[in-house]
């Protein structure tokens, strides 16, 4: 996430999961006469969904909250399929504080320069057990875990020029690239793939983050220069393979190019389509021309992220979300349409009972976790339309309304293959509407949106 101040600043996946499985065996098919003991599980054959800090917490969570946190999230979110925890940027910093950095970090580090949970936050990560208490911990609630990582090598390590694991005797200074550094963060300098022993400074810091039981990486500063980072961002896929463990990679922040559509979803399995995403209207409307750019390359095991959820509680406990109601309901009924992935950012110690209605819709849920084809349409100025095949049969609808006043938003299901009258279900009331016309319209608030499943009557 850029270093800015944020501005101000269900679903039971397990049988859903067993058929993505399925797709996913066959689509990560190998050479011919691979079997299916043989080939590797895909990686997120549906859009990945979870927790991350960064929304309510900065860069200041603890283990304590940490703890505290996927205890609710177990209990809260996971039966609805939110399964993945993460603790976002500077877990490694002791005096993190803020939504801000320091000017000169002094981040915790091994020996080789590699980056560790600071002691005085993470107490558990003394005498060289890293997050792998927490991440056991998260392990026996029935979730993954998941941590953030900056793209490169620390300033520190190579001020100390501190030897590379396994790179005989090449060092810290012998692969940064000392111009290559992150406009918001001062923590990091590139690392010139060019250069022997680079590759093994990646693949070291991947294979101690996966001997604490990492199963998520949201990696940073990656996608923007998207062909300046492209071979670090080959480079951490590469170091992911040779660990071993199935680590999701998720590319941070964007845009992402769509033409750079085909390298990204070669090596990770999410990736950001925007800088980082807060609560405005403008820049939730903005997400709309986004995700339909994005929407014909989103498919099992790769998924445009169009960023985390800013919902209830946000900004260090400082305030709640600044969308509306209706707002929020666009937001998640986009992101479900879309098939973006659902991460939760907002602080879920004050969860309270809407916000956990929006999050947990099992019928919204589904559309997002188990839906096909799925593209917009235009129809008018403020108006927008996205459709979708169920996986049951049938087809989702969603209406918008990104106009300031109430408004019809209308669509005409011939375009769907459909004729004669529907059978017409509202997911977000979780009721059936009975028989309508072929021409499927509703007025809508400002910022509304509706979600329906329509069948031929």
């Amino acid at each position: 996430m850029p270093g800015a101040n944020p501005p101000g600043r269900g679903i039971d996946r397990r049988g859903l999961l067993q058929g993505a499985a399925v797709l996913g065996g066959l689509a990560a098919a190998g050479p011919t006469g691979a079997t299916a003991a043989t080939r590797p599980a895909m990686l997120a054959p549906t859009p990945p969904m979870g927790w991350n800090s960064w929304n309510s917490f900065a860069t200041t969570i603890t283990e304590p909250q940490a703890l505290e946190t996927a205890a609710i999230q177990a209990r809260e979110l996971l039966p609805f399929g939110y399964d993945i925890f993460t603790i976002d940027i500077q877990w490694y910093e002791p005096e993190a504080n803020s939504y801000t950095y320091n000017a000169k970090p002094v981040p915790t580090m091994d020996g080789h320069g590699r980056l560790l949970p600071a002691p005085n936050r993470f107490p558990s990560a003394t005498n060289g057990k890293g997050f792998g208490p927490i991440a056991a911990k998260v392990h026996a609630l029935g979730m993954r875990f998941g941590v953030h990582l900056m793209r490169g090598i620390p300033r520190l390590a190579v001020e100390r020029n501190l030897p590379i694991l396994g790179a005989n005797g090449i060092r810290a200074a012998d692969i940064a690239d000392t111009t290559s550094t992150c406009p918001w963060n001062p923590d990091m300098y590139g690392v010139d793939m060019r250069k022997p022993g680079a590759q093994a400074y990646y693949d070291s810091v991947f294979a101690l983050l996966a001997s604490w039981g990492v199963d998520f990486v949201k990696m940073d500063d990656m996608s923007r220069p998207y062909d300046a980072h492209a071979p670090e961002i080959e480079a951490a896929a590469k170091a992911i393979r040779a660990t071993g463990r199935p680590i999701l990679l998720s590319l941070s922040p964007g845009e992402t190019p769509v033409p750079r559509a085909a390298h990204v979803a070669q090596h990770a399995q999410m990736w950001r389509i925007s800088d980082d995403f807060w609560d405005d209207w403008k820049m939730l409307e903005a997400q709309f021309t986004r995700l339909e750019n994005w929407s014909p390359y989103a498919r099992p095991g790769a998924w445009p992220d169009a960023d985390m959820l800013p919902l209830g509680r946000l900004a260090l406990g400082q305030r709640d979300t600044k969308f509306t109601p209706d707002e929020q309901r666009t937001l998640m009924t986009l992101w479900s349409i879309a098939r973006s992935p659902l991460i939760m950012g907002g602080d879920l110690r004050h969860l309270d009972a809407p916000t956990r209605a929006l999050l947990t819709n099992r019928e919204v849920l589904a559309v997002n976790q188990a839906s096909s084809e799925n593209r917009p349409w235009f129809v008018a100025d403020d108006r927008r339309v996205w459709t979708a095949r169920a996986a049951k049969g049938g087809h989702y609808v969603a209406l918008f309304n990104t106009g300031d006043k109430p408004g019809e938003a209308a669509f005409d299901l011939r375009l769907l293959g459909l004729s004669g009258k529907v059978q017409v279900r509202d997911l977000w009331a979780g009721k059936d509407e009975g028989v309508s016309p072929i021409r499927l319209a509703r007025t809508l608030p400002p910022h509304g949106a509706g979600l329906y499943r329509v069948t031929a009557a």
